[in-house]
């Protein structure tokens, strides 16, 4: 006999907009409360937007990187990431590290004292290492990255909402970009109050956190723009609910599915990706959310035309008649 895993139950008729103006007020209160937190509290930058020094190393015997962050810890760097780099290509006797060390002067880049104390304290773990590369990021060139950042989110935000107006109506569209909008800024709003590392991992992370949210989103509104054809005299809220409902297995798998993903590489990714795991985890759970809360309420308020068939409306009772709140 076949197994099959039900995260939710078939037929569900839970009223999600039961409370909609408590959950869109709380939606919005959060997101002032990250705008708030941002301009005071401001964001803990890391070196790709604050500037730095990168070390690439190289040594024929293999290393731990919690023995060259030992040994770096004791020079006082007050940003320091070290990570191993892979790659197929490399032999059993070529073992590389990228060293990157946040700004300590105006330079943007490590004394040459400083990198002598480095590559000293590095020999002593490991005699045979060496420096096949210094790279240094200026604060002006990490200002601009932080520029070009904020215009990649911003540009993804504006062809999202494109995509969704040619796809559907500007009433989905708006809905859409305001739940994405709200997404990235209580991302931020959290990397700000916990003072999480913030650099070009966690904007990927937000790139990727909109395609998740997006997705989500276009599934939900395309069963919505089906049951606005089918039940065409019904209320809008009955069949937002219903929709809903209909795409929560959905929904809950994919969300559920992701996240386990996510929590082994939370667990097992180490240092170098718990931020951006963080941002993605965080991203998930807000993303889901708004797509209900957010980007459908904002479609209820409104309003759609419902004239995209010229088919007979199919007076079917709806599901929600005579339905039990939970």
């Amino acid at each position: 006999m076949a197994f099959r895993l039900k995260l939710v139950p078939d037929n569900t008729r839970i009223d999600f907009f039961r409370w909609q103006f408590l959950t869109f007020g709380a939606s919005m209160a959060a997101m002032v409360a990250s705008v708030v937190l941002i301009f005071t509290m401001g964001l803990n930058f890391g070196i790709d937007f604050k500037g730095g020094t990168t070390i690439r190393t190289e040594s024929p015997t293999a290393f731990e990187v919690g023995d060259y962050r030992d040994a770096l810890n004791d020079l006082g760097f007050s940003d320091l990431a070290i990570t191993e780099v892979f790659d197929p290509s490399f032999g059993a006797d070529r073992h590389v590290a990228m060293i990157r060390i946040g700004t300590t002067d105006e330079t943007g880049s490590v004394s040459p004292d400083e990198l002598n104390r480095i590559e000293a304290a590095l020999h002593e773990v490991d005699p045979q290492i060496t420096f096949a590369s210094v790279e240094s990021v200026g604060p002006k060139v990490s200002g601009e990255l932080i520029k070009t950042a904020f215009y990649a989110v911003g540009a993804a935000c504006l062809g999202i909402m494109a995509y969704i107006w040619l796809r559907f109506e500007w009433q989905f569209s708006i809905g859409a970009v305001v739940s994405l909008i709200h997404d990235v800024l209580l991302t931020v709003g959290l990397f700000s109050l916990f003072q999480l590392k913030f650099d070009l991992t966690t904007i990927a992370a937000l790139l990727t956190t909109l395609g998740f949210s997006c997705n989500d989103t276009v599934v939900v509104f395309d069963r919505l723009r089906e049951n606005l054809m089918k039940y065409k005299t019904r209320p809008l809220i009955e069949l937002m609910n219903l929709t809903t409902n209909e795409t929560l297995s959905r929904t809950i798998m994919t969300a559920v599915t992701t996240g386990i993903a996510l929590t082994a590489m939370l667990i097992f990714g180490g240092d170098v990706i718990r931020d951006f795991v963080i941002a993605m985890l965080f991203g998930v759970v807000v993303g889901c959310y708004s797509t209900i809360y957010v980007a459908k309420n904002i479609v209820l308020w409104l309003g759609v035309k419902r004239d995209w068939s010229k088919k007979d409306p199919k007076l079917a009772a709806s599901p929600f008649e005579n339905a039990e709140r939970p």
